[in-house]
């Protein structure tokens, strides 16, 4: 375990990305019980090594508790393994975060863009992305 951080009753659980699979399915599992996975978000700090922080938010239906896995996923060529096989409403989740950051999630069922065209070049949200307008690319026109 890389960091262990508590903060407004939830805890945070910083892990290398090689054992994200591996506390995932404990964690899901009893007795911990941590059955719903809410988000995937991903966050770009391009000054820091990792580059892309991912955080797994996770909450118990038994006990209400929750739990926050994050791992990071490399600055160059940024990869983690899929939890779709864990919990698989990852799924949609992780195919957002490749969308918008370019993480790739390595065994996922169809990694493929859900929020731009298909064609789009680039991923939105990463910190060099270029600031400015976009053309519409649709009409309310019937």
């Amino acid at each position: 375990m890389v960091a262990e951080i508590e903060a407004h009753g939830e805890l945070t659980i910083e892990i290398p990305a090689d054992r994200l699979l591996e506390v995932a399915r404990f964690l899901a599992g009893p007795p911990a019980s941590f059955r719903l996975l809410s988000d995937v978000t991903c966050a770009d700090f391009p000054e820091e090594r990792g580059r892309f922080r991912m955080a797994y938010h996770l909450y118990s239906l038994e006990s209400a508790a929750r739990v926050r896995l994050r791992v990071w996923a490399g600055a160059e060529n940024p990869e983690v393994p899929s939890v779709t096989g864990v919990w698989p409403t990852a799924n949609w989740h992780e195919r957002e975060v490749y969308d918008m950051f370019g993480v790739r999630f390595a065994g996922h069922p169809d990694l493929a863009r859900i929020l731009m065209p298909d064609d789009w070049v680039g991923h939105p949200l990463r910190r060099d992305y270029p600031i400015g307008g976009e053309e519409v690319q649709f009409s309310d026109a019937v």
